[in-house]
This record gives C-alpha cells, sequence and structure tokens, in this order.
C-alpha cells in the first residue's frame, strides 16, 4: 500500500493487477494494533494466528475505517512487513482530518482527479482514455473533444503516456471540458478585447470589481502591484507572458480556482486554542441533530450516531423529542416538519446494550467512569 505524495488516495494492487483506491477524505478512523479489527475469514486469522493475544502478528496489523458517515462503514485490513502499523494509522488520520485539506479551493481538487487518473496505469504503464470517460460520464462527446482540444487520444481504447498527460495538458482539457464563457466576457470587456490584462489592469480589477467595498481598507487592505505581479507568477500558464507582467484569460480562470479566492479564509483556520489536549479534557456540546447520518431535509436516523459521540468523548448529548403517533403516542426522537426518518425515545435492548458498551469503552479510554 501507498500514499500519493500529495496525500489525496491511499491505493494498491489487488490479485486482478488492477489498482485500488481509498479516498483520504472518506476516512474516519484508523486503529493499529490490538485494536485493529480482526479478519473474518478464518483461513487468513490462521495464517497470521490473529486468535492468539500474544501474537507478534498483531502489533502489524491496520484497519482503516471508511465511509460516507459514522454509521455507513467499511472496514479495510492490512497487515505490514514491519511494525509500522501504529505510524501509518497516526500519519493518515493526522491527513484525513486537516482542517485546510477540508477546506481547500476548487484548484485542489482538479488536482485529486489529475492524481487518481494519472495512478491509473495499465499493465504498459499508460493511461487508459477509458479511465477519463469514466471519470466524466455525462456527456462523452464533450469529454473526447475537449482531450482533442489539449492534444491527448481520444479513443475508448486509446492510451496516453505519463509524459504526455502532464498536468498542464490536464488543465488544457479542464478549461475545454468545463467553460466558462461568462468569465471570457467579463474579461473581454474589462480589457477592451485585448488578449490580456496587465499588472495595473488586473490590479484595478481585482481592487474595483472584486473586492467587496464595504470592507474597512485598515482591516482588509487594498492588493498591492507587488502583490499582483506575485499572482501572475503563480497563475499565468504562459512564461513569456508572465515576465511581461501580463495575464490571459486561463491564468486569471486559475487564479479563481486557486486558493486566493476560497470561500473559507484559510488563515482564520487556525486554531487559536490548545488542541493538544485529550478529548475527556474538554467540554463538547452536540447539536440536536446529531441522530441524523445525512442532511436535517431527508437524512435517515440512527442510535448509532449518539453511540459515537460517546465514543469520541461528548459529555452532553441533546435530544430532539416529539410527540409519537396516536395512539400511543410514544417520544420519538426526529426532526419535525420535515422528511426525516424517526427513532424511539425508549431505548431498546440492542441499543442499550450498545450505549452501555460505549460508556464502557469511553471509560476505559479516558480513566473516568459514567
Amino acid at each position: 500500500m501507498k500514499m500519493d505524495p500529495k496525500g489525496f488516495y491511499l491505493y494498491w494492487i489487488n490479485q486482478s493487477k488492477e489498482t485500488e483506491f481509498l479516498d483520504i477524505a472518506t476516512i474516519r478512523d484508523t486503529r493499529a494494533g490490538k485494536y485493529a479489527k480482526l479478519p473474518k475469514h478464518p483461513k487468513v486469522r490462521n495464517v497470521f494466528n490473529m486468535d492468539f493475544p500474544d501474537s507478534h502478528h498483531l502489533a502489524k496489523a491496520l484497519t482503516i475505517v471508511t465511509g460516507p458517515d459514522t454509521v455507513n462503514l467499511t472496514y479495510h485490513n492490512f497487515f505490514a512487513a514491519k511494525e509500522v502499523a501504529q505510524t501509518w494509522a497516526d500519519d493518515i488520520l493526522a491527513i484525513a482530518y486537516n482542517t485546510l485539506r477540508a477546506n481547500a479551493c476548487r484548484q485542489v481538487f482538479l488536482e485529486k482527479v489529475y492524481v487518481r487518473l494519472s495512478l491509473q496505469t495499465n499493465k504498459d504503464g499508460k493511461i487508459p482514455v477509458k479511465n477519463i470517460l469514466k471519470m466524466f460520464p455525462a456527456d462523452k462527446k464533450r469529454v473526447e473533444a475537449a482531450l482533442a482540444a489539449a492534444n491527448l487520444p481520444k479513443g475508448k481504447f486509446d492510451t496516453i503516456k505519463p509524459d504526455v498527460f502532464t498536468e498542464a495538458a490536464f488543465k488544457t482539457f479542464i478549461l475545454h471540458l468545463c467553460p466558462r464563457p461568462e468569465i471570457n466576457e467579463i474579461f473581454t470587456s474589462f480589457t477592451k478585447g485585448k488578449g490580456f490584462m496587465t499588472k495595473e489592469m488586473l490590479t484595478k480589477f481585482l481592487n474595483e470589481k472584486q473586492r467587496d467595498s464595504r470592507l474597512n481598507e485598515e482591516l482588509f487592505p487594498l492588493v498591492r502591484p507587488e502583490q499582483v505581479k506575485n499572482l501572475i507568477e503563480k497563475y499565468e500558464p504562459s512564461s513569456s507572458n508572465a515576465s511581461r507582467g501580463q495575464i490571459s484569460p486561463e491564468g486569471l480562470m486559475f487564479y479563481l480556482m486557486g486558493s486566493e479566492t476560497s470561500v473559507v479564509k484559510l488563515d482564520k483556520l487556525a486554531q487559536s486554542h490548545d488542541m493538544t489536549q485529550p478529548i475527556p479534557h474538554y467540554f463538547i456540546k452536540s447539536s440536536h441533530n446529531t441522530y441524523l447520518t445525512a442532511g436535517q431535509l431527508t437524512g435517515v436516523s440512527s442510535p448509532e450516531m449518539y453511540r459515537q459521540c460517546l465514543l469520541a468523548g461528548c459529555r452532553c448529548l441533546e435530544l430532539d423529542c416529539w410527540k409519537g403517533k396516536p395512539p400511543d403516542e410514544e417520544p420519538i426522537i426526529t426532526h419535525g416538519f420535515t422528511m426525516t426518518t424517526e427513532i424511539l425515545f425508549k431505548v431498546s435492548s440492542s441499543n442499550q446494550s450498545s450505549l452501555a458498551q460505549s460508556r464502557c469503552d469511553y471509560g476505559m479510554r479516558s480513566g473516568s467512569s459514567l
């Protein structure tokens, strides 16, 4: 198993000689050693003596938990050649829960697509065009036209050499696949039909058109020419344009997809408090929507969500209680006046044992009792 250099995917070659991927963004937990989930297949357990507590193979076991939420989970079991499972578990989880990665700009997500396509090579080390068609399935002819515009093969059974499928070629492909005529129109009207913006033009555009005029200039100063020069050098794909202090429509597009225009101010994500203590050292309050596995309009409700909060160390759980249906009108937990499913306020025997186990596990982890 490997991780790509940018930390988007874990990948490995399966028995069919095909590349399998785990998206880092879907990872919910990692468990190593005695905390790893033991494989169910008896042959695998016997090969590694997993049924014996003193088995040295336990220290090499690694479980990666993935899923769209904390209820619908998939467990992936791995065995390391050396006792490095805990190091992998810690590093993978640190990347998966990185705040900057979770709030990345559009360009980062396009890089993620490029990395996946680049890793999906055939036995000859080439990239099959069919993988690109599969990645963008909505309009086959549009994808083929974009590939042709980027001077890349477009046939379903064609392949692309890695040195041809460069990041620059991929960006050209994306610009033709997802054109933004409205931005080109703005660019043309602002430059009076010129094919580029000068440094002065871009400075004026950013300060007068892009900037919120209501902002305080002391707290949010205007963009300076030196900053604009750096932006042009960073985003302009043509080195000759960049050397002359000019940016093309493509360069402006890349800038608008970059981190400087992210909806979330990345520098505001830095934590200002000590977040290095164990979770039980903090007071954590959940929302009354804790029971939902998805959106609050049509999401599925599950008592498992409460269990996960207890395991995570929450000391306060808020229950959204409503009167049930007649004739018993037994209390239920749901999101009122929506299409979310309901769960009973009364804990069933199975859920009661599950929650009790959560309290037990939590007490063992935190060194306290509930």
